[in-house]
């Protein structure tokens, strides 16, 4: 709580502090290699921080194509 300054964390989500909310966009669209519309559905508001569930990440580590990319969703969840 206290590196991210995030006042509310859930321990199944995974945070990181974005400035730009597209900035965070475009990062997960190319450590996750979907589209944006996949990354845009699951990226929740946390009052003033963005994640992504951790479910979410699972579920792509367990169905990528991409053994490279299923690696880097990995290093991301942790």
């Amino acid at each position: 709580m206290a590196l991210l300054r995030c006042s509310k964390i859930q321990l199944d989500r995974i945070y990181s502090k974005a400035v730009n909310v597209l900035t965070f966009l475009k990062k997960l669209m190319n450590i996750t290699g979907m589209s944006e519309q996949w990354v845009t559905a699951r990226i929740k508001q946390n009052e003033d921080s963005k994640c992504i569930l951790w479910k979410n990440l699972k579920d792509l580590i367990l169905a990528h194509p991409d053994t490279k990319k299923k690696v880097d969703i990995f290093a991301l969840s942790i």
